[in-house]
């Protein structure tokens, strides 16, 4: 069995929760994030914090990624292009353009590097527990070296498909995920507006047909407006831009994503870009 540490390149909210979930499954890790904050945040947990990407590459047979989009993960291999020998394998968990991971996975493996999209979905506290859902895309090889990683995130994952695959079926995900947040925000909105009790009517909605787990991690956060983040509103917003540019280039159409861009880009104006996903409600009131 591989014991060598496992890299992790991106320590932010959710990168910090996949490291959790990584030591407490006994494996060791070597980090790198632009943030010197994070190396507190990943020394405390017991890792160690290296001065350059290119460190953990050359280090690590396995590395992570958790970066904001597809071009910083870009940008990242082509920094690490000297440490990445044949052999080395990229789990990759970053929410990106699925048309720039396939042809990156392409061209890593003509060098021998293994490349697999192990997208998350769910927020940080949810991955921190164990309770997100893990969907990969890759060759069922590097699927099979990256089970120790993999393993330790959740017992929710799912192989669907070539490299890309994680990374379509993630953003379908987050449409219908982010649409049900603007649902709820609006219909809780609405209730309020009409007298009514939003914590009640919070709790009769959950009762109804037209529940949805959304309303259990994100309802009481819009009503008290405790808009700490799990998942930044601006990130979200950028995967519904990444939504719209897919069915754009697959010619389908999402006339909901669509409003739903608008009502971020709105709550972005008014503040919230780094706040929870749940300060989308503040667009309707």
């Amino acid at each position: 069995m591989d014991t060598s540490p496992i890299g992790l390149i991106g320590i932010g909210l959710l990168g910090t929760a996949l490291a959790e979930r990584m030591f407490a499954g006994g494996l060791t890790l070597v980090g790198y994030d632009c943030d010197a904050a994070a190396g507190d945040r990943l020394r405390t947990l017991g890792g160690r914090f290296t001065a350059k990407p290119g460190d953990v590459a050359a280090e690590c047979n396995q590395i992570v990624f958790c970066l904001p989009d597809s071009h910083v993960v870009a940008d990242v291999v082509n920094e690490l292009d000297a440490q990445l020998a044949q052999g080395k394998l990229i789990i990759d968990a970053t929410t990106g353009d699925p048309d720039a991971t396939t042809p990156l996975a392409v061209r890593l493996a003509s060098r021998g590097v293994g490349y697999i999209d192990a997208t998350i979905s769910g927020s940080s506290e949810q991955a921190r527990r164990g309770e997100a859902v893990v969907i990969i895309g890759g060759e069922a090889d590097n699927l099979r070296r990256a089970d120790r990683v993999l393993r330790t995130w959740s017992d929710h994952r799912f192989h669907v498909g070539a490299a890309g695959s994680g990374a379509r079926l993630k953003l379908v995900v987050n449409l219908v995920l982010g649409l049900n947040r603007a649902v709820l925000a609006e219909g809780l909105a609405l209730a309020n507006c009409c007298g009514v009790d939003p914590a009640a009517a919070l709790e009769v909605l959950k009762a109804t047909p037209a529940y949805s787990r959304v309303m259990d991690t994100k309802g009481s956060k819009m009503i008290r407006a405790d808009y700490s983040p799990q998942a930044r509103l601006a990130q979200h917003l950028k995967d519904v831009r990444l939504i719209r540019d897919l069915a754009s280039r697959h010619k389908a159409l999402t006339p909901l994503s669509d409003v739903h861009e608008d009502l971020l880009q709105a709550a972005v104006e008014l503040g919230y870009a780094d706040a929870d996903n749940s300060a989308i409600i503040e667009v309707f009131t």
